[in-house]
């Protein structure tokens, strides 16, 4: 497809000129180039970031899952009968299904998993489509879009709990986390739940080799945005004169990912009419996760307006799951 046709292309679908608009932006800026980690998850980053989970160095899936399994009947016992259950940025939904089995025996719910990525709701659909008690229902938009569709469709009475799981809130920078936080709240009715997942400080060798694993998964997943650039928008980025890294950030508390440009070069991407210079050893951050002390997720969550029910720890791989209920 020409140039031309690229950009075309991209007008006429809104998702695509979202993308171009963000990529433009975040190219162009003067204090750093940064790109919006949702375009991280496309249909390879997706199934690139299975495989991640899958690493010995990567233990945050592994711990939101056995506190999930242990906590199930405690959560459920906390709740009661609950006939809606959304979940953000499910990815294959794996880390749900003991849970949604668990509330799933108390009273049939509705599962009403939201994605930006349709090959990830198409895996969850596989993955938890057949659970007995559970009607699927999958959303394709980012977090708030998709919880306002849901929300919206739930019928007169129905009780919600909303799962964000995986420490996907540390994605969020903490002044963004207390805002995000303020606008879910505002999208759910009192007495609703949130069980909200978050990774806790650990040493940070530890936390530096969960994204910069020696195989290279993870600096496969972070290329992958460039590949992704190129089919979509007709960018010509050379993937191998970039560089994976990953980076602590002491003061914010946070691991930092970027891709670092290997030599001085332009890059063109037709779609977003952009043309942009980087020198050697200039970055593109692509992703950060936050990581945060035992108290900061109950002392989060209550500022915007949320009460705390009760936490489940894991203690190999320090990581809480929280239960609120929306006050």
């Amino acid at each position: 497809m020409s140039s031309a046709a690229r950009s075309a292309h991209a007008q006429r679908d809104p998702a695509l000129a979202r993308f171009a608009q963000d990529v433009r932006e975040g190219l162009s800026t003067r204090d750093g180039k940064r790109l919006p980690s949702r375009y991280l998850y496309d249909a390879l980053g997706s199934a690139l970031f299975d495989a991640i989970c899958l690493l010995p160095e990567y233990g945050v899936m592994r711990a939101d899952q056995r506190v999930l399994e242990r906590a199930a009947a405690e959560i459920g016992e906390w709740l009661g009968p609950v006939q809606l259950a959304v979940e953000l940025g499910s990815g294959s939904g794996i880390k749900a299904r003991g849970l949604l089995q668990s509330l799933a025996r108390r009273s049939p719910l509705v599962y009403r998993p939201i994605d930006v990525s349709p090959a990830a709701l198409e895996r969850c659909r596989r993955e938890l489509g057949q659970v007995t008690g559970v009607t699927f229902a999958g959303v394709q938009a980012d977090f708030l879009e998709g919880l306002q569709r849901a929300a919206g469709a739930r019928r007169t009475g129905d009780r919600m709990l909303l799962l964000f799981l995986g420490s996907t809130i540390g994605n969020f920078d903490r002044p963004a986390a207390a805002r995000f936080l303020q606008k879910v709240r505002a999208r759910l009715h009192r007495g609703d739940a949130f069980l909200l997942g978050a990774d806790l400080l650990k040493p940070v060798p530890q936390i530096l080799a969960a994204y910069d694993d020696p195989t290279g998964v993870t600096a496969a997943f972070d290329l992958n945005v460039l590949a992704r650039i190129n089919r979509e928008l007709g960018g010509d980025f050379d993937l191998r004169s970039f560089a994976h890294e990953a980076r602590w950030n002491a003061v914010e508390r946070q691991v930092e990912m970027h891709l670092r440009s290997l030599r001085d070069q332009i890059v063109r991407v037709a779609a977003a009419d952009l043309r942009v210079g980087l020198r050697r050893n200039e970055t593109i951050w692509t992703e950060s996760s936050v990581k945060f002390a035992a108290d900061e997720p109950e002392r989060l969550a209550a500022t915007a307006g949320f009460h705390c029910l009760a936490q489940w720890y894991d203690e190999s791989w320090p990581f809480v799951e929280s239960l609120f209920a929306a006050a």
